[in-house]
């Protein structure tokens, strides 16, 4: 479904180079649910910008759903549903339902699916209070269950998230985790970034670890736990940390 190889990406102004990610390579299966860790800088969000075809890989290929990134970016766009955390990519002016049905037209929908979808919605983040209010006035909470509609208005197979849970309250959070539940019996895949290493143990299939823009571990959380000797995803991402330091030193 999603094939990453040899990826690098590198940013460069005037003076400097910074280079974000240092060919990463590993692939997602049909219906997979990958949780992606790292600490802030290491690679996460420019890793699914890539994947989402709005930045270009400086080496390597990305492919998704057998459309190659670069060559078919409008196939890929279609396929996905994109969440980053802090862009909510809703117009202010606008109200809740106005920006949904906005995009579901970008998308092609129809009046009628459009509907469907805005009400579901609707029912699924408790939203109907509100949907017809500017989102100018919405609280970070608020935005934040209208911008998650947003990637879904047009029921992507794929679904990348960038801390999708950032803003909202507990009661949000458990309906986002439900909804994850739902769109894996739905055989959808999903890649989401996480600092919560419990909610990457409760709704994820498998572990990528970035660090230094560097892929460090990629694969089941049960081969994980295995070859660790532990279920303390904390405690394993820290230890791959210090390994590699030592690997550096060496």
């Amino acid at each position: 479904m999603i094939e990453i190889q040899g990826v690098t990406k590198k940013f460069q102004d005037k003076k400097t180079s910074i280079t974000a990610l240092k060919h990463v390579t590993f692939s997602v299966e049909k219906g997979q649910t990958v949780g992606l860790l790292g600490e802030n800088g290491a690679g996460k969000t420019t890793l699914l910008r890539t994947i989402a075809t709005l930045l270009s890989p400086t080496e390597g290929r990305i492919s998704v759903g057998g459309h190659d990134t670069l060559v078919h970016p409008d196939e890929v766009k279609k396929r996905i549903g994109v969440l980053f955390g802090g862009e909510t990519g809703l117009y202010e002016r606008l109200t809740a339902r106005e920006n949904l049905e906005y995009f579901a037209m970008l998308y092609g929908l129809s009046k009628h699916e459009t509907k469907v979808r805005i009400d579901d919605l609707a029912k699924m983040f408790g939203m109907r209070d509100y949907l017809n209010r500017k989102v100018g006035g919405f609280s970070k909470g608020m935005r934040q269950k209208v911008a998650i509609s947003r990637t879904l208005i047009h029921n992507p197979e794929i679904i990348l998230f960038d801390e999708p849970t950032t803003g909202l309250d507990i009661t949000s959070s458990n309906v986002f985790r439900q909804l994850v539940h739902q769109l894996k019996r739905e055989g959808k895949t999903i890649i989401f970034s996480s600092h919560i290493m419990e909610e990457v143990a409760l709704l994820c299939d498998s572990a990528a670890m970035m660090h230094k823009g560097e892929l460090v571990y990629q694969g089941s959380l049960e081969e994980l736990y295995k070859s660790e000797d532990s279920k303390d995803l904390n405690y394993i991402f820290m230890s791959k940390l210090v390994r590699k330091g030592e690997h550096y030193a060496s």
